[in-house]
């Protein structure tokens, strides 16, 4: 069973979040995959994730890109895993695939928006009744990451 967190956005967005998860997950190892809920949304995350920082970027790739399951970070609307990760990011209220072959998942949702908010408990639900060992995140006023769950 994989792991499962739930990451409560309160004090920053999606795009300031996330390029630092991915770096902790490729440290670790671990190849990612990232599931988008459209594919203007998945867009607009691949141009982000190659300017986030002046000195640094993710190397990364869609899944409209040829050679794309070889990267260590995929964007995808998909509920594919060409590149193998051991970790998939869920957020803007992407559908969960089956996550038995993952080590850990991890559902991003932003706490101003009540759609994302809502299907974030569905998920909850539905990963806990499976049997995954569910933890929830939410941030603080630093924006970091406090386990409440």
């Amino acid at each position: 069973m994989a792991d499962v967190l739930f990451y409560h956005l309160t004090e920053s967005t999606l795009e300031d979040a996330l390029p630092g998860l991915l770096e902790r997950s490729v440290d670790r190892g671990w190849r990612a995959v990232v599931q988008t809920g459209t594919e203007e949304r998945r867009d607009a995350l691949d141009q982000h994730l190659w300017t986030f920082r002046d000195d640094s970027f993710l190397a990364h790739a869609t899944d409209r890109e040829a050679y794309s399951g070889e990267q260590p970070i995929l964007l995808t609307t998909g509920d594919g895993n060409p590149n193998e990760a051991k970790i998939r990011f869920l957020v803007d209220g992407a559908m969960p695939p089956e996550l038995g072959g993952y080590e850990r998942a991890v559902f991003l949702f932003d706490g101003h928006d009540a759609a994302q908010v809502e299907a974030a408990r569905g998920h909850w639900k539905t990963m806990k009744d499976a049997g995954h060992a569910v933890t929830y995140w939410q941030q603080t006023s630093d924006r970091r990451w406090e386990r409440k769950a």
